[in-house]
């Protein structure tokens, strides 16, 4: 099922900025996942890089520093009964 917002887009609102969140998120880990397993792909089929470890490690802790920033951001539940 893909992600939709229905309603209107308002910055201000809290549940809207976190969801926008999730989805650069989602963004981010799609973007981690392709990337890399095509560069692990074109490494088997050509000559090794010996950096290339180095390269997912370093960009996998920045994958996890974004979703603990995402989980930390997150609105608490008095502000999703206090917009209703």
């Amino acid at each position: 099922m893909p992600l939709r917002w229905y309603g209107p887009a308002d910055p201000s609102n809290a549940t809207y900025r976190h969801f926008s969140r999730v989805v650069n998120l989602c963004l981010h880990a799609m973007g981690f996942a392709a990337f890399n397993s095509g560069l692990w792909f074109i490494q088997q089929i050509r000559h090794p890089w010996g950096h290339l470890a180095l390269w997912t490690e370093a960009w996998l802790v920045l994958l996890i520093v974004h979703l603990l920033i995402v989980i930390r951001l997150r609105p608490g539940r008095e502000t999703d009964s206090a917009e209703s």
